[in-house]
């Protein structure tokens, strides 16, 4: 089981690597690894296990997070309208996006960054995200609102870009052009 000690912090090297397609069909190892990575973040939002375990609540992972630089990404959430979400892919990809932006009205955080750190991060409202779930199986999923977020956010992750590289240095809380606010 994962913890919050497999979580690379900021600063480290790995964080900010290009990770690597994950090779289809995925090993035995590679799909242990991706459902160990949503086993994680749905244990996070678990009380109970949060304070057994000692985690810290995320609602996404990367596999660089846990230095694993592999294109593999979890997401487990519940959206604005409360429904739960939750997915596990190998070599997702932002296959296309709207013109729209939004940002969350509280910014973000990551588990792998410790500090708050203050701003709005602008995003695509809407994007079609595809790749592949734990079984082989192509997917292609339409989202919005925190949803599109989430997943932009993760997918950044294998890209080796960090959420406060989309922050505005000058002025953090400058409202992104043509964008909505998203209250998490």
């Amino acid at each position: 089981m994962l913890t919050m000690d497999d979580i690379i912090r900021d600063g480290h090297p790995s964080l900010r690597e290009v990770a690597k397609e994950v090779q289809l069909p995925a090993s035995d190892e590679d799909i242990e690894i991706l459902a160990s990575m949503l086993e994680y973040v749905k244990n996070s939002q678990n009380a109970e296990k949060v304070k057994k375990y000692g985690l810290r609540p995320g609602i996404g992972l990367a596999a660089p997070q846990i230095n694993v630089l592999k294109r593999m990404i979890a997401i487990h959430l519940n959206d604005e309208k409360g429904e739960t979400h939750s997915y596990a892919l190998f070599n997702p990809k932002v296959a296309s996006h709207s013109v729209e932006k939004a940002y969350l009205t509280s910014g973000e955080g990551c588990l792998s960054v410790d500090e708050s750190i203050p701003g709005f991060v602008p995003r695509y409202a809407r994007v079609t995200v595809k790749g592949f779930d734990i079984e082989g199986k192509e997917v292609k999923l339409r989202l919005k609102g925190l949803l599109s977020i989430v997943f932009q956010h993760e997918i950044d992750h294998l890209n080796g870009i960090m959420f406060y590289d989309h922050i505005n240095k000058k002025d953090p809380f400058s409202v992104p052009e043509n964008a909505i606010g998203i209250e998490r």
